[in-house]
């Protein structure tokens, strides 16, 4: 096992570090404090090919690697959580195009991403429905050549923002065991029955849109189906190894730029005549803040290359990654503004908003506990 990085590897993580540095930190206060979703920056972002630069080249993608895209992410991630989040999720849902869409369903739905011009999401939870993702009862029903979807999806990123939608619904209610029945079909934002009504007053990520969706008899047509009718549900198990590496990745990522933050503020903080760092008390802070990110980010890694070489075998590994990365970013974004002190409590300095935008790792694409369950699954069972 090799996931040290390459030549290539390092230049990209240096040319996103530049572009977060030079596009991002400067504004990344005023997006979060309007809520307000950052197109100017989404523009930047697709001239440097980072919208969707995991999909394939044939369709305007860069071919990214699992680590690769994980490098994007952490740094995206440390230089704002919430305009990185509008960055990497901006093909959310692409992932079920790719392995199982029809050639036209990718000529269609997946350029237009990676250029710029549309965005992309996956409505999955609703209101009554988060990790149990079999209780899903958004229902498609079949009428003629087009399938009609009631229902309503809730904490959907990019919900009032995005112009199409991998949906998981019913399709065969009546199916033998509650994992069969349930289909993903592709749904148009411009369709006569579709409605998006944007979330706001999030603890964090506030840059990312969130909304809760409303459909009321959309019609769209039967090649919207992806793959086969009654298999969504085994279909989305499939991504959860990638998916919950990266928010690993965005962990890493919030750790490493709250952790930095500390870092350069306890050099110029002074207190006593002298500057805190010199303190025992906030060296020890600076040392487990980053001793735990380079920990998390070694986990990060060892995942992302996992499911680049060895994919058979990584459930347990994706689970822990994205369990311990999302527990590392909430401990040292805490400790981050502790290490402000009363400085760190308002937006003045970005760990406020870093602490605000870590929680949300611990409980997005499966919670700290189903993280858990997965584990002790994996040791008691096959192990790893």
């Amino acid at each position: 096992m090799d996931f040290s990085l390459t030549d290539e590897q390092q230049q990209l993580r240096d040319e996103v570090r530049r572009f977060a540095e030079n596009e991002i930190i400067p504004v990344a206060g005023e997006y979060d404090e309007e809520e307000k979703y950052p197109y100017e920056i989404m523009d930047k972002a697709a001239e440097m090919g980072l919208l969707g630069a995991h999909f394939p080249l044939d369709y305007g993608g860069v071919g990214y690697s699992q680590m690769e895209m994980a490098l994007v992410t952490e740094e995206l991630f440390a230089a704002d959580p919430g305009i990185g989040l509008c960055v990497t999720s901006a093909g959310f849902g692409a992932e079920a195009i790719m392995e199982y869409g029809t050639e036209d369903q990718k000529e269609r739905f997946l350029p237009p991403i990676t250029n710029g011009e549309t965005v992309m999401g996956a409505a999955i939870s609703e209101p009554d429905t988060g990790s149990d993702v079999s209780s899903v009862s958004t229902r498609a029903e079949k009428d003629g050549d087009e399938w009609v979807l009631n229902g309503n999806k809730m904490w959907i990123t990019n919900g009032s923002v995005g112009d199409y939608f991998v949906v998981m619904c019913q399709t065969d209610p009546d199916a033998e065991d509650r994992y069969s029945g349930f289909s993903q079909i592709v749904v148009e934002s411009d369709r006569d029955g579709f409605e998006a009504d944007k979330i706001t007053g999030k603890m964090g990520i506030r840059a990312s849109d969130t909304a809760e969706l409303i459909l009321d008899d959309v019609r769209v047509p039967e090649e919207n189906l992806i793959g086969t009718r009654g298999m969504g549900f085994l279909q989305l198990m499939q991504f959860f190894d990638e998916t919950r590496t990266q928010v690993a990745a965005q962990g890493v990522g919030i750790a490493k730029g709250a952790a930095e933050r500390a870092l350069e503020y306890a050099q110029e903080r002074e207190q006593f005549g002298r500057a805190i760092s010199d303190f025992q008390a906030i060296q020890h802070k600076l040392a487990d803040m980053h001793t735990q990110t380079e920990a998390a980010r070694q986990l990060t890694y060892k995942s992302a290359w996992s499911v680049d070489n060895e994919p058979d075998s990584l459930t347990g590994l994706a689970s822990m990654a994205k369990e311990f990365s999302s527990r590392v970013a909430v401990h040292v974004a805490d400790e981050a503004v502790q290490t402000h002190g009363g400085a760190g409590f308002v937006n003045d300095h970005d760990v406020e908003r870093f602490y605000r935008d870590a929680k949300i790792t611990q409980i997005y694409e499966g919670t700290t506990e189903i993280q858990k369950n997965i584990i002790a699954r994996e040791l008691l069972g096959k192990g790893f």
